[in-house]
């Protein structure tokens, strides 16, 4: 019956109906709506010039999410941190495969007045294999660390986001 039988894709489609109306009455607003958390920050963050590999991928992904700064109001600072263990192993004590564990320390600050308006610390990894030739491992290096800038950029836009309605 597709919805879960006759009285059971009635509930089903009530639901779905009234669902929208219940967040909207508890003042839900989706983040990317007008209005919403993200639609206040498109635009007014400068993200602080990257100097690595690693801060430029932060940074593009940043300006992916938040916009090319127009009219800034907050200055992003952050210091990335990153580290590759060896997690597997071959009888020979060869590693076959890495985490990359990453960790992102930012800050953000109002530019009229140079507080600090919210900040922490993100962190994630991920993993690569190192077999094959030395051209295909440091491929898959690139290849981690650059998803790893993207999760951790992401990581921070939802925390930024989260905390969009207290900014000044």
């Amino acid at each position: 019956m597709g919805w879960g039988g006759a009285s059971g894709g009635r509930l089903s489609r009530r639901f779905l109906l009234l669902a929208p109306l219940a967040l909207a009455a508890c003042g839900f607003t989706p983040a990317y709506a007008p209005g919403g958390g993200a639609d206040r920050l498109l635009g007014t963050i400068w993200v602080q010039d990257p100097d690595t590999k690693a801060g430029f991928d932060l940074v593009e992904r940043l300006e992916e999410r938040l916009g090319r700064p127009e009219a800034v109001r907050y200055d992003l600072a952050y210091v990335i941190t990153t580290e590759a263990v060896g997690v597997g192993l071959t009888e020979e004590s060869q590693i076959t495969r890495y985490n990359l564990k990453g960790v992102v320390d930012y800050t953000l600050t109002e530019r009229a007045t140079g507080t600090r308006v919210a900040g922490g610390r993100v962190q994630s990894f991920t993993a690569y294999s190192a077999t094959g030739s030395t051209v295909a491992g440091l491929a898959a290096e690139e290849d981690a660390a650059l998803r790893l800038m993207r999760i951790l950029a992401d990581q921070i836009v939802a925390r930024l986001i989260a905390v969009s309605a207290s900014l000044p």
